[in-house]
């Protein structure tokens, strides 16, 4: 009996270890998106205040210098947005396997359940954990899913800018940019879904 006892400590300790590794490898994976969207974000507006000076100082400049930030910005989006979603998926894995822990944890005791909210499914718990539901809504509550929006929202406005200069009219310019940015976006948002299907079947 003691040595039932025995392998049960051990086998705790282990999974209080393993536990605390899924803990870290999550707040690694947070902490990696915000740096990245924060990244994109400042590259971002650092652009738009070089465009504003370069528009009021030389405005024969502006198209080409317009190109290459723009152009440097919005590529820079799509690279942060496939990171930021192999980052979500390394987090949700974490958050899993945390789940299933925690589920052996309410069974460890008659009274453990009171204190382990849990429903059974690794999937579900993960996304309880953070607060979402396990279902395609989620997207749009990511990071990736915000950088996207504001990639896409670059896009179109970049599109924008340069069928304005080759003489279409606002108007034109206009609702060309918004397909182009709306069309930016879906494609992001289905990429990201395709990512989680293939990592989460």
């Amino acid at each position: 009996m003691s040595d039932e006892r025995a392998d049960l400590a051990q086998f705790l300790g282990v999974l209080n270890t393993e536990y605390f590794v899924l803990q870290g490898a999550s707040n690694a994976s947070i902490s990696e998106s915000s740096s990245r969207s924060s990244l994109y974000l400042v590259t971002l507006s650092s652009a738009l205040v070089s465009l504003g000076f370069v528009s009021g100082a030389s405005p024969g400049l502006f198209l080409p210098f317009a190109a290459a930030a723009l152009t440097t910005v919005f590529v820079l989006g799509w690279f942060t947005i496939a990171r930021l979603i192999d980052t979500a998926i390394e987090n949700i894995r974490a958050l899993r396997g945390m789940a299933r822990i925690r589920r052996y944890y309410a069974g460890v005791h008659p009274e453990a359940p009171a204190f382990f909210e849990t429903t059974g499914d690794d999937a579900s718990d993960a996304y309880a954990m953070l607060g979402m539901r396990s279902s395609r809504r989620w997207v749009v509550g990511t990071m990736a899913s915000m950088v996207g929006a504001v990639n896409a929202v670059v896009g179109g406005s970049g599109v924008a800018i340069f069928i304005g200069a080759m003489g279409a009219g606002t108007p034109v310019s206009i609702v060309v940019g918004v397909i182009v940015g709306a069309l930016l976006f879906a494609m992001s948002a289905a990429l990201q879904i395709q990512r989680f299907k293939r990592a989460f079947p």
